[in-house]
């Protein structure tokens, strides 16, 4: 039976705040191997039922299913739409209809009525408390009403009220973007929220990233001194009239019940100041005063139609327990990124006071130190009610652990929960092995992405820092797209890396860059090293070429072409002899082969620059020829070709040496295709050397390690990859397992092996760039990729590589298409693996080391130089091989 499982728009389940047509894609279900769509119709309608049509493609002869784009069309603004699909197949079946995906359309920047309002003044500039702002309308009888839906976007974080409720689940809103240049706004249907005659609308803003305390400078108002709000409601009548409710000076302020609310340390909020019934019709607003107007630029509303900060799971803790020292410990056994709720009793004005931290110190007291300045503390001020429940508003923390310093009467378990946040992904890979530490380890990598995408990609979400650092970011992405589906959430950090560049084509070290002119202080960014730093700025290049491969986007790819081809340009003029370089290079960050008391490895800066110079400009040609830009690709395969005979005539030696005899550099030139084909088994087996010199462990950094196991395995040495992935001893990523890490550590000994810390200046225990390994475990070990010219997984190619002693693997990818499956089984020398293929996609299956096939299962293997390879449709198969 032939059957569409869903649509996707811009590769989400719905959107809200479309200005723009989404480009279209579908899952499809059959019970048939082999099954290619032949043809697809496409229907967008503002009727559920469909009665009236939008839209209507008829039917389409085309075996795309994804990344479909439509004519331009004309629509309503604020306005739902339906969407729906059918297809036939090779096999002579037609579908049903799909289910209905819905989208909700935006407001462009000119039609909003609304302008920002503010409670604050500018005397307010170092005032991190809350404030209320609120406004009663009238409306027609509730019959009367088709449909509402509001726009909403603050300077500063916001939280939007209707009659009393919240509306939507987002946190955190309006999120952080470079706000000068690109301001998210969020939309919402609030039909139901809606009665007849009198109605209240109101805001509680704060001042989040906008205005508060930030970066380890803890410099505030960066964006601005006001925080400030806008919304434009606009509520569809039956007769086709629409009455606007929207942000101007007959609105309402005052101050509310968070005294402080700041992202680093975190919010005091005195519940016997709370206004109840302040955003409902019929409130006496006495003594509320008025709002000032903002001069604030509307032209940068643009709309988060999808990932936005929501509640996303809830853990119950462990343990309550008393340390060595007296302190009184929650425990929820899980580093994460969030915050508690809690429920309390006691009279007016007594106070709950909790600190927020990952880990304990080697005597099993509370460990402060690594937060640096950040305190991470909530100060909650009773109002006396029978019972009263609270969670904080405006800030987050990064814990395990939480100190109970002040709490009416006895704590208990039951009145704790903790809230985990970030943005709202769909989760898409899954792994298990019949390795338990293994299986940590991944674990761990998924609950470091948790934890640091709350909203922005940033470094670590407990201390003073909490930045969108792109070397970061541009290591972890594709691991990370194995995981979540992660387009929209980098699609959007993306286009912020795009304003922030600098105009000569620099990349920031950080996005949004709040680091540029503020750091004239510090030991390393002052004078201008704010950005342009290999592997940190090449995340320019590396991210969208990402998206292009995971999911076949081109649009992003285009949108981001300009920011590529800068960044590329800016390293060719600052290069001589194709040697680049830029004031301030991070190099091999925190790799164990560094000086006493240096973060920087030992790795030459010039070969780490000349190697990213080399693939960024690789994957710019790639990028120009996938976009159409023929001129372009010509030019930076030339420039490639040049840059890579630089580089082997700079760090080779006429026998064959590689000059720089560090783990990193060895790694970089293999996998980044930089080494002699004549000299490649020579730069191996030193790769080999230096593995064994360690007694087999690693000693790199942010640039070698997640490269390590695929030059590795690409090289012919399989079983020295899984070697090094599997050792539980320092330093390794099973000892931080084995030292019962939840999440990825910052250092390899973040806890030595003797139970002391790294230095407390930087020693974050949720820091997920070392968990780049999950790309290999999901691309190496399962064997699930795609092909450059059919990315996006429409012809995956299944490689498994069964190893390191595990019975078995088991791992899912859910790719635009449907879901890929492997399932690989060792005993002895037999394999058996077992595969699934979605429908309208074909796959490359490749065994190698294989000696002999046992089990074919209708697939017609062609022998190869290391084992057999054959051309699969979809379906599901079972093989079994010998080896």
């Amino acid at each position: 039976m032939l059957a569409i499982e869903k649509i996707t728009l811009n590769y989400e389940s719905t959107l809200a705040g479309c200005e723009i047509l989404p480009v279209f894609g579908w899952t499809i279900a059959s019970d048939r191997r082999n099954v290619e769509q032949r043809s697809w119709q496409l229907q967008l309608s503002a009727d559920e039922r469909f009665s009236e049509l939008l839209y209507d493609s008829g039917e389409v002869p085309d075996d795309h299913s994804n990344n479909i784009t439509l004519p331009a069309l004309t629509w309503a603004y604020s306005t739902r739409y339906f969407a729906r699909v059918r297809i036939s197949d090779n096999h002579g079946e037609y579908s049903g209809w799909s289910p209905v995906a819905t989208l909700i359309t935006g407001l462009p920047s000119a039609q909003w009525q609304g302008v920002f309002i503010s409670a604050e003044t500018p005397q307010d500039k170092d005032n991190s408390a809350g404030t209320l702002l609120r406004h009663d309308f009238t409306l027609p009888e509730r019959h009367d009403i088709v449909s509402a839906v509001v726009h909403a976007s603050a300077l500063g974080l916001y939280q939007l009220w209707l009659n009393g409720e919240k509306v939507g689940h987002d946190e955190l809103a309006p999120g952080w973007t470079s706000y000068h240049h690109h301001l998210l706004y969020q939309t919402w249907d609030v039909t139901h929220l809606l009665h007849d005659g009198d109605n209240a609308i109101g805001a509680m803003v704060g001042a989040g990233w906008y205005k508060g305390d930030m970066s380890f400078n803890r410099y505030r108002n960066y964006y601005g001194e006001q925080t400030g709000f806008i919304c434009h409601l606009v509520v569809t009548l039956r007769d086709g009239s629409q009455q606007v409710i929207a942000t101007d000076e007959n609105w309402l302020a005052s101050d509310s019940a968070i005294l402080f609310s700041e992202i680093y340390d975190g919010e005091t909020y005195d519940a016997r100041r709370e206004q109840q019934g302040w955003s409902e019709p019929g409130y006496t607003a006495d003594g509320w005063r008025a709002v000032n107007l903002l001069a604030a630029n509307k032209t940068v509303l643009q709309p988060q139609t999808a990932c936005p900060v929501q509640e996303i799971e809830r853990l119950t803790p462990w343990k309550l327990f008393t340390t060595p020292k007296g302190e009184t410990v929650l425990d929820f056994g899980q580093n994460l990124s969030g915050w508690v709720e809690f429920r309390v009793r006691g009279a007016a004005g007594d106070n709950v006071v909790l600190r927020h931290f990952e880990v304990l110190d080697a005597e099993g007291n509370v460990y402060l130190a690594n937060l640096r300045t950040a305190k991470q503390r909530i100060d909650y001020t009773l109002r006396g009610d029978e019972e009263e429940r609270y969670h904080p508003h405006f800030t987050f923390q990064g814990f395990r652990y939480v100190q109970i310093e002040r709490w009416p009467g006895i704590p208990t378990l039951d009145d704790f929960v903790a809230v985990v946040l970030h943005s709202a992904m769909t989760p898409i890979g899954n792994m298990e092995t019949s390795n338990p530490e293994l299986n940590q380890l991944h674990h761990n990598i998924l609950w470091g992405l948790k934890g640091n995408f709350v909203d922005i990609p940033t470094d670590c979400p407990q201390r003073d820092e909490r930045l969108g650092w792109t070397g970061d970011a541009q290591i972890f992405c594709r691991t990370a797209s194995y995981l979540m589906q992660t387009h929209t959430f980098f699609a959007k950090w993306l286009a912020d890396l795009q304003h922030d560049q600098t105009p000569e084509g620099g990349v920031p070290h950080v996005i949004p860059d709040i680091l540029t002119g503020k750091c004239d202080n510090d030991r390393f960014l002052s004078q201008g090293r704010t950005h342009s730093a290999a592997a940190w700025a090449d995340a320019a290049v590396i991210n969208p070429w990402t998206l292009y491969l995971m999911y076949g986007d081109t649009q992003t790819l285009a949108r981001q072409y300009g920011s590529m081809k800068a960044w590329v340009e800016f390293m060719r003029a600052n290069a001589v002899d194709n040697i680049w370089s830029w004031k301030l290079q991070f190099g091999d960050w925190v790799a164990l082969d560094a000086k006493e008391g240096s973060y920087f490895g030992a790795t030459p800066n010039e070969l780490t620059c000349m190697a990213y110079y080399a693939l960024s400009t690789l994957l710019l040609a790639k990028s120009a020829k996938v976009l159409g830009h023929e001129e372009d690709y010509a030019s930076y395969v030339a420039l490639h070709e040049s840059i890579v005979a630089s580089f082997r005539n700079e760090f080779f030696t006429p026998s064959g040496r590689l000059a720089a005899r560090t783990q990193t550099a060895h790694i970089l030139a293999l996998y980044f295709q930089l080494v002699p084909d004549a000299y490649r088994e020579r730069t191996v087996q030193t790769l080999l050397e230096l593995l064994a010199e360690h007694d087999g462990h690693l000693v790199t950094g942010f640039v070698g390690t997640p490269y390590f196991c695929h030059a590795l395995s690409e090289n012919g040495q399989a079983d020295a990859a899984w070697q090094l992935l599997l050792k539980d001893d320092f330093p390794s990523w099973l000892y931080q397992v084995k030292a019962g890490a939840t999440t990825i550590w910052e250092h390899w000994d973040g806890v030595k092996p003797d139970g002391t810390m790294w230095s407390p200046d930087m020693n974050s225990f949720n820091h997920y760039a070392y968990g780049a390994i999950g790309e290999w475990l999901y691309r190496v070990a399962a064997g699930i990729n795609t092909r450059e010219d059919e990315p996006g997984f429409k012809h995956s190619i299944l490689r498994p590589m069964p190893g390191g002693g595990l019975a078995w693997l088991k791992a899912r990818y859910g790719s635009v298409y449907g879901d890929i499956r492997v399932h690989w089984q060792q005993q002895a020398q037999r394999v058996t693996l077992e595969v699934e293929i979605p429908a309208n996609t074909r796959s490359t299956l490749i065994l190698d080391g294989a000696q002999a096939l046992l089990e074919a299962d209708g697939i017609d293997f062609t022998p190869t130089q290391d084992g057999y390879a054959g051309e699969i449709g979809s379906g599901r198969y079972r093989v079994i091989f010998q080896r």
